[in-house]
């Protein structure tokens, strides 16, 4: 361990942030996998959850499970309050202005298409641009790709350097007074690059184009201040942050909500229903919320974000950055390993990749040493023939990992190279 990692390392065993005390709130970090202790390294496909998140769930369903805002009952009313009260969470979380401005839809992906199909579909066409980072989960692409094909509008891609940081200056350049959106991430999931996304905004705005951005990576290492951004849409999944999987967050600018159309019809998003004067919407968020929601999802959602917020996702960060500079000492002695994505400004992202060794096999393999580790595209195929390969290895850190946990990565994975090479 480099003196620099040991001093921070030492430096948070003498603060409030306690790892080990920490992951008494999470079970299934007690189990073995082949025999092995669990060392979960998968954190950006998906973050463990809580204890106190998982009660979340029984006490819904062993007290008020029922449907939300149309029942007078006291088990309805309970629901309701409790679903609202985490879009209360949400707005406070993402510093938003109202909480009318937040949506909850399944996740990141639904939210991207939510805004394609309604904004994007009323606003793009023929001779408008659209710019998307070469660092974009597919979530972010093929929304805009299905919707180009319709539309007729054009995507332009904004290049990535050698260390996988956006190039600003090919930003500025492609910016023009065609460009309608800028679609981008705040954290990339497959290399762990940060975005300058107030930056980004503020030339976006120059030109007239608003802002789109997938959060999804983001809010788990940071805070995240959608006002001080100024972005015009964000969205994140609740999976990422220690929550449940199926639920997720959109904000958008309450006079962009307004004035989209709906994009699902059905009950709870109306006003009336005639079949002679037709339909009138409710106004936001109900307009785009169709139907029965994952109602124990939303309420566990915001005791997810009420645990982080307790933790601080500030503290959160600045360990998982300890971890990254660990593993990253660590694995740069290992002889035909490289690192993809090295930007100056990153999150606790590991990808890399080793000579004479398919990326499947080291994960198959390190498994069997009970270490999680994510192989494969990452949903970022562009970027990932940007750098010449099909896959990659990814480890990514949490709020619950250990340097211990760190260094059994580290060994097993000296271990399986020398199996499969």
């Amino acid at each position: 361990m480099s003196s620099t990692v040991l001093e921070k390392a030492n430096a948070f065993a003498q603060a409030p942030y306690d790892v080990l005390a920490l992951r008494q709130d999470f079970p299934i970090l007690d189990r073995k996998v082949h025999g092995k202790p669990l060392v979960y390294l998968d954190n950006a496909a998906t973050s463990q959850t809580p204890r106190q998140v998982i009660d979340v769930f029984s006490d819904y369903y062993s007290r008020c499970n029922a449907n939300i805002h149309r029942g007078l009952h006291t088990l309805a009313d309970e629901a309701t309050a409790a679903f609202e009260g985490t879009r209360h969470k949400v707005r406070a979380f993402l510093n938003a202005e109202d909480a009318r401005q937040i949506i909850f839809t399944r996740g990141t992906t639904e939210a991207i298409n939510l805004v394609a199909q309604t904004w994007g579909r009323t606003h793009l066409g023929a001779g408008d641009e659209v710019l998307i980072s070469l660092l974009e989960h597919h979530s972010n692409i093929v929304p805009w790709q299905l919707l180009a094909a319709e539309r007729g509008f054009t995507i332009k891609v904004i290049p990535v350097d050698d260390s996988g940081a956006l190039d600003m200056q090919a930003y500025r350049e492609l910016l023009n007074e065609r460009t309608r959106l800028v679609a981008v991430n705040h954290v990339s999931n497959a290399l762990g690059t940060i975005n300058p996304v107030k930056e980004m905004a503020a030339l976006a705005h120059q030109q007239g184009a608003l802002i789109l951005v997938d959060g999804a990576q983001a809010t788990p290492h940071q805070a995240v201040d959608v006002q001080a951004i100024d972005a015009d849409f964000y969205a994140f999944s609740g999976h990422k942050v220690y929550g449940p999987t199926g639920v997720g967050v959109l904000y958008g600018k309450k006079a962009l909500l307004e004035a989209m159309p709906p994009w699902q019809g059905g009950g709870e998003m109306i006003k009336t229903v005639s079949f002679d004067a037709g339909t009138t919407f409710a106004g936001i968020p109900h307009k785009f919320e169709a139907g029965t929601p994952a109602i124990a999802e939303v309420i566990a959602l915001g005791r997810a974000l009420e645990w982080l917020e307790e933790v601080g996702v500030g503290a959160i960060g600045q360990w998982e950055h300890v971890l990254l500079e660990h593993a990253t000492h660590a694995v740069s002695s290992i002889d035909g390993l490289r690192i993809l994505g090295t930007a100056p400004d990153k999150a606790g992202v590991l990808s890399f990749v080793v000579d004479g060794a398919h990326s499947q096999d080291i994960g198959l393999l390190i498994d069997q040493l009970g270490v999680a580790i994510r192989t494969g595209h990452h949903c970022a195929q562009p970027l990932l023939h940007h750098f010449g390969v099909d896959a990659t290895c990814r480890a990514s850190f949490a709020a619950y990992n250990t340097l211990d946990e760190v260094d059994t990565f580290v060994d097993a994975l000296n271990r399986v190279i020398g199996m499969v090479r």
